[in-house]
């Protein structure tokens, strides 16, 4: 009888450990919830052929340079989403994005897949502090690790007056897995439609797959007529139209 209660009771504590873990990981008003209050962004409605194109994880001293030379090429402006700790060891990169009129946003500083809400807080304040130690700037955007959050990390992230950023469902490119530069480009190409924001990797690995892929993408999505704008830009159509 002592040991069937014992067994019971594990049984209890168990399945009340994975409800809680369950809930405090995965806790999530929903997408529709964060569009309303404008929270976060994932991409806009509009029929107006602009688009926004994000990197994430730089900078990083060599792949960081070619998107910059190839954003130039083709006069399209992009949002980086800088690791703090890159931009401190890369701060003439950083500089240039911003002068070069692209949008500098916050990454985190040292990209942890786990964090706490208040070790979040320090990262996302040191990696603003590093930025604008360089640029003089303060990014306003915040794009969570691996685009995984709470709702805490959410009002975290609000309350310390930063947008949230993901990027369209359809529009993940993946690049980091490095699944080969067609691959990439048809991944972008055949599902492009106005409003998207696309995810794309300057930094974490080589991205060598990415910036060939980019050699195709720029001038195929500007021959179809789209412009590229930072996220900010993209924001600020959907608030005036």
């Amino acid at each position: 009888m002592k040991g069937k209660y014992i067994l019971v009771l594990s049984i209890i504590i168990l399945l009340s450990s994975i409800f809680y873990v369950s809930f405090s990981v995965f806790a999530d008003k929903g997408r529709f919830h964060y569009e309303e209050t404008g929270e976060v962004v994932w991409d806009i409605k509009t029929e107006e052929k602009i688009i926004a194109i994000t990197f994430d994880d730089g900078p990083h001293r060599k792949y960081t340079a070619e998107v910059l030379d190839l954003l130039a090429k083709y006069d399209a402006k992009a949002t980086f989403f800088i690791i703090g700790e890159n931009a401190e060891k890369y701060p003439e990169l950083v500089l240039r994005a911003h002068e070069e009129g692209h949008e500098l946003a916050n990454h985190t500083y040292t990209h942890p897949v786990k964090t706490t809400i208040a070790h979040l807080e320090d990262e996302l304040k040191q990696t603003n502090e590093t930025i604008y130690g360089i640029t003089g700037f303060y990014p306003k955007l915040f794009r969570p690790v691996g685009g995984q959050y709470t709702d805490d990390m959410i009002k975290a992230a609000v309350d310390k007056g930063y947008k949230v950023v993901m990027w369209s469902w359809h529009q993940d490119t993946e690049d980091w897995k490095n699944p080969g530069v067609k691959n990439i480009v048809k991944k972008v190409v055949n599902v492009t439609k106005p409003g998207d924001v696309i995810l794309f990797h300057d930094g974490g690995g080589n991205r060598k797959q990415t910036v060939k892929a980019l050699e195709e993408i720029l001038p195929e999505l500007q021959k179809q007529g789209y412009k590229f704008v930072t996220i900010s830009e993209l924001i600020e159509y959907k608030n005036n139209k």
